[in-house]
């Protein structure tokens, strides 16, 4: 934009504003006496666009231009070029407006490319009084760092004005006068918004800060020094951490969730400097406020920008320390690494480990971060390592039908929970279960090791029964789940307490075993309901004889073991090229072995009876003619056994 020879024509006034600010009339009428017939004599470039000015009422009042006139030392100098001028053409053209004395407002929305021009032009009082520094002070300090909506706008209006705004210190004044009238309105908001009910004689707060939603229009590294500021004038944490969120929701909307299938490249530098610089305020300013949801959110926003490892720990952390708030679908993160599992394991193993890690620090008898004072097994640890373990087991099923997923990583996640973290195991042997079956090709060393994890004693009996029948299980692994289901009957017919009762459970559609039990106020699993008194010497007895049947199972199952390697052994021997049909001919038959025990299991009930081993002990010490009914009626069931 130029200016013609017409000072008067080119140099219109400003378009005017609502709000009352000084006008700047100055001598304008003088000016324009002087100027209107006068040629113009010098022609000033900034930023690509020339002005067509007069030197005097420039010289008159720029320090810099009478610097640049006098060091030439040509008095007939025709053109003067200014470069880096902050806020470029338009800010220089306000400032000649005022330079000429055209009428013209300061307001909000110019007086920061006013203040920062007039301090590179130099226009200082040393030049004339009431030059351009002074007056746009005067509107700084009187109208705009008084109020906060006012300096919220300058602040937003100083964006491309670096480095002069920083030298000035404009920012820092309307950061320090946002953070000041922020902490003032909240104060005064909350004792006019103080409600007593006298009904109830509750004091009820309602307080809404409108400034929450306006300072998402500022660019990060100023919202960043607003919320420091805050914090050092004891602006409500809760309020500071709906701004956080705020921000975040307004500023990353646009940042689309990459899939393990996407190649391409990620979002901008932009987005990442955003992500990174809102996890650093919640750790340098302690910011707890904010809610687990959002933490989870910041979380894969911050995988999805592929921000600073530094980032991702400090919110991982952050998550570890409320993790049994969290749901399954908060800990379901895609992965995105393409030659990786679909989800992001290796992320919740480590917030698993800082959970454990607060915890060992409640248990020391530490303050946790959370807030939560130990104080043995009454404090909330117990219970919450309790609810993680619910948690883990769900997430556990979840990631298991993953192809993908390598044992080492299902086997540490399983691994990193301690044993008091589950009271029954039937959520664990459903997802080892279901990933057994999702992973066909895993060695018979390895489902050996998986299965270790199981902790027998802690199944259910829905559990146990579908343990014992499970073709995916090792062989070890079901004479390990009987074993224990015999010995919790015989607690369990001793009295031992009630506990977990199972109510269902069983094969699924897929052939898994469904987890559904319940548990009694003692929290101890229990595999079947308390015994009538009249049969108690009987059961005693058929307990000792199925504890006796399960020893002598384990005697026939390592003869069959034997019998398959000597009869691998023989074919390598004659060359025949494999085991064949023959060769598994052992295993199936001492896996039928155990199904068949499995199934004698099933039709003992608390009024049942022992087998023939135990009625012919019966018969033998009995001589009374009373005992002859019952021995027939044992032999009748022998019979039904013999069927099965």
């Amino acid at each position: 934009m130029g200016m013609g020879s017409d000072a008067a024509a080119v140099l219109l006034p400003f378009s005017t504003a609502t709000t009352t600010s000084p006008r700047f009339c100055g001598t304008a009428v003088s000016h324009r006496r002087i100027f209107s017939d006068v040629a113009e004599d010098v022609t000033v470039s900034v930023d690509g666009q020339s002005f067509l000015l007069h030197k005097f009422p420039l010289v008159s009042r720029c320090g810099r231009v009478r610097k640049m006139v006098v060091d030439s030392k040509d008095p007939d100098l025709l053109k003067l070029e200014l470069v880096n001028v902050p806020g470029g053409a338009f800010a220089f053209e306000l400032a000649a407006k005022f330079c000429y004395g055209s009428n013209f407002e300061i307001t909000t929305a110019n007086v920061a490319h006013l203040r920062c021009v007039a301090e590179y032009l130099e226009m200082t009082e040393d030049y004339q009084e009431e030059n351009l520094i002074f007056r746009t002070e005067t509107y700084l300090n009187e109208i705009v760092l008084k109020n906060l909506d006012k300096s919220l706008e300058v602040l937003c209006k100083c964006d491309g004005l670096d480095p002069v705004v920083e030298e000035i210190g404009l920012v820092d004044r309307c950061v320090d006068a946002i953070a000041v009238n922020a902490s003032k309105e909240q104060l005064v908001s909350g004792l006019a918004h103080l409600e007593c009910d006298v009904g109830s004689a509750k004091l009820r707060m309602h307080c809404q800060d409108w400034w929450v939603e306006d300072l998402s229009a500022l660019r990060i590294d100023h919202y960043r020094r607003v919320i420091a500021a805050m914090r050092r004038n004891g602006v409500r944490p809760e309020s500071i951490g709906t701004s956080i969120t705020h921000y975040a929701q307004t500023s990353l909307k646009g940042v689309e969730r990459r899939h393990v299938w996407d190649s391409g490249p990620f979002v901008g530098d932009s987005q990442r400097m955003i992500v990174e610089t809102l996890i650093d305020l919640l750790a340098t300013e302690n910011i707890t406020t904010v809610t687990l949801s959002f933490l989870f959110g910041m979380l894969r926003m911050a995988i999805e920008v592929d921000a600073s490892l530094d980032c991702r720990i400090e919110v991982e952390k952050r998550i570890g320390l409320q993790l049994e708030m969290a749901s399954l679908d908060d800990l379901l993160i895609p992965s995105t690494q393409t030659s990786d599992s679909m989800f992001d394991v290796d992320t919740v193993h480590r917030i698993l480990v800082n959970f454990l890690q607060r915890i060992d620090e409640d248990s020391s008898g530490e303050l946790s971060p959370c807030g939560y004072d130990s104080d043995g097994l009454k404090s909330p640890s117990h219970s919450s390592v309790l609810k993680v373990g619910r948690l883990m087991d769900g997430y556990l099923a979840e990631v298991a039908p993953d192809p993908y997923l390598k044992l080492q990583k299902f086997m540490a996640l399983i691994e990193l929970l301690p044993d008091y973290a589950r009271i029954v195991d039937d959520g664990l042997y459903r997802a080892i279960d279901i990933y057994l079956k999702a992973h066909p090709s895993l060695t018979e060393s390895e489902c050996k090791k998986l299965c270790k994890l199981i902790d027998c004693q802690k199944l259910s009996q829905d559990a146990s029964s579908h343990a014992a029948q499970n073709d995916r299980l090792p062989i070890q692994m079901v004479v390990r789940v009987l074993y224990f289901e015999q010995l919790r009957l015989k607690s369990s017919f001793s009295g031992g307490g009630s506990g977990c009762v199972g109510i269902g459970g069983g094969l699924g559609a897929d052939g898994s075993f469904s987890q559904r039990f319940v548990c009694s106020s003692s929290g101890v699993p229990s595999s079947c309901v308390s015994p009538q008194r009249d049969n108690y010497a009987s059961l005693r007895r058929e307990n000792r004889e199925l504890k006796l049947e399960i020893s002598r199972m384990r005697v026939r199952l390592t003869e069959l073991e034997r019998e398959q390697g000597l009869m691998k052994q023989q074919g390598r021997m004659r060359g025949g090229g494999g085991d064949g049909a023959g060769g598994g001919r052992p295993g199936e038959q001492g896996r039928a072995f155990l199904a068949s025990l499995s199934r004698g299991f099933g039709r003992i009930t608390m009024f049942g009876v022992g087998g023939p081993a135990a009625a012919d002990r019966r018969r033998k010490k009995s001589g009374r003619s009373s005992q002859c009914s019952d021995g027939k009626a044992r032999r009748r069931q022998k019979a039904s056994f013999a069927y099965d």
